[in-house]
């Protein structure tokens, strides 16, 4: 069930919320019906795959509080934390890589010695088994304490509104929230409005955006042409699937941060207007900020970051983590060749010191959103054929031409869509609200800029709704993480 849903929208979300209200003398109550709606949230997509979410929650409190009763036996302690590791990732394995592995062994053998499964991936493994495993690391220590209600731990890692596309959550942002959080008429306004913005990003720029990306891409699919692509057009299919991309990911991260507003609950933002950076490193850091933040605190600093003088160990230590970040995006080599794309930039950005260069910032803002277009087409491609095949078309390359009618015949239809992504990408927003501060007449100009916000909204929700309703192109990538 995706939010973006009539579904979700007229049924599952008015029920849970009529639901937790009427249950609001007891956050006990509250809590589990949250549960039990997030389980079935998880199920209605995945009946079979609840019983590994089940699994995973039992497995990780239990191994969290084995390894908290074993404080002063740390052998004991760190082979429990092993286990469960073992535990969370191999199940992750088995469900997500297990083809890729065969298909990499008989590529290796250059036979089929191995036949492929038929196992299914479950959806939104990767964020909740990082999240649980996060848990017990955090435990283990000392950073957290472990949790003995068994429910409390099931609702923080099945909790609906980040399960399966994130922001990941770690427990103690989020402790406290699960049984002293404050619910009040201003949470649910403040979140419903959150949750509308990345709805309307999603349904009104997304969706659009994904129409012509896909269309364009899909003419070189499985590294065959189907139709010569141009180079402006495979630039404009570069360009609209770079947005595309962006706001199909960032739009659920509103819409998950939204809903948890809801429910009194405050997330973390998983996004900061990445396409304004001035380095491929910053542009990272803005961009699905709680994976960057997981890496960073589970990996790359326990394998000692970035300090002292050995350069080396800096190599070695970010080739992991882009490597690690790469697989874990999905089991496909060019997810591996996406994370060794920006192993490289963000390598020689810090070798060359390059956050340390002043002025030029129209050049570096040019570099960052080439590089990072290049590396959506390395994403994006289903494999290696595709990849080259498109990357020659990009550069004129494969005798393809120079001018497409279809770019001219795509800006005219999804024009309007281009401009409000490209607007909307920037922090305009702030910008014009820190100038209503300092305005003379500020408090009539922000009730007027307020009251066209919730007319402009209603509008604008109006027609989205009109547009799930009619059926419209609704694909959501980061189900498949």
């Amino acid at each position: 069930m995706v939010f973006s849903s009539i579904t979700f929208l007229f049924y599952f979300l008015p029920i849970t919320l009529i639901g937790y209200f009427i249950l609001s003398f007891s956050r006990r109550l509250q809590n589990i019906w949250l549960l039990i709606v997030s389980l079935i949230f998880y199920a209605w997509g995945e009946p079979v795959y609840v019983i590994i979410m089940i699994g995973s929650i039992f497995v990780n409190w239990l191994m969290a509080l084995i390894i908290q009763v074993c404080k002063k036996k740390e052998k004991l302690r760190k082979t429990f934390l092993i286990i469960t590791v073992i535990a969370n990732l191999g199940t992750l394995g088995v469900f997500k890589y297990t083809n890729f592995i065969i298909e990499i062994i008989n590529g290796i053998a250059g036979k089929d010695l191995i036949t492929q499964t038929n196992i299914a991936l479950p959806i939104g493994i990767s964020f909740f088994t990082f999240q649980a495993m996060s848990y017990v690391i955090d435990v283990y220590k000392e950073k957290a304490v472990a949790q003995k209600n068994l429910l409390n731990i099931g609702l923080y890692i099945s909790f609906f509104p980040q399960l399966v596309a994130g922001p990941i959550v770690k427990y103690t942002t989020i402790e406290e929230q699960i049984t002293k959080r404050k619910v009040n008429f201003d949470g649910l306004a403040d979140g419903v409005c959150r949750f509308v913005e990345g709805l309307l990003k999603k349904i009104l720029l997304a969706n659009n955006l994904a129409i012509v990306a896909d269309h364009i891409f899909e003419l070189t699919s499985y590294g065959s042409t189907v139709v010569a692509v141009p180079v402006m057009l495979a630039w404009l299919g570069t360009f609209a699937f770079t947005l595309q991309l962006y706001y199909d990911f960032s739009a659920y991260s509103d819409m998950a941060i939204g809903l948890g507003r809801m429910f009194g609950f405050t997330l973390p933002e998983n996004f900061r207007f990445p396409f304004v950076s001035k380095s491929i490193k910053e542009f990272m850091a803005r961009w699905h900020m709680t994976l960057s933040a997981w890496f960073t605190q589970y990996v790359y600093k326990p394998l000692g970051g970035a300090k002292g003088e050995n350069q080396d160990k800096m190599v070695r230590n970010l080739f992991i983590v882009w490597l690690l970040t790469g697989i874990w995006h999905g089991a496909s080599w060019n997810f591996i060749w996406w994370g060794m794309f920006f192993f490289i930039f963000i390598l020689l950005e810090n070798i060359l010191r390059f956050d340390q260069i002043e002025g030029h910032n129209i050049l570096k803002h040019v570099y960052v959103i080439f590089i990072v277009m290049i590396a959506m087409v390395i994403f994006k491609c289903e494999n290696t054929a595709q990849l080259i095949l498109y990357m020659k078309d990009m550069f004129g390359l494969g005798h393809n031409g120079f001018y497409s009618p279809t770019v001219v015949m795509f800006i005219k239809e999804y024009g309007i869509v281009f401009i409000a992504a490209i607007l909307c990408a920037l922090p305009l927003r702030d910008f014009f609200e820190s100038k209503l501060e300092n305005c003379r007449n500020g408090k009539v100009i922000k009730g007027i800029y307020h009251i066209c916000y919730i007319v402009g909204m209603f509008a604008l929700i109006v027609f989205s709704v009109a547009v799930l309703a009619k059926g419209g192109y609704n694909p959501f990538i980061y189900f498949n993480f």
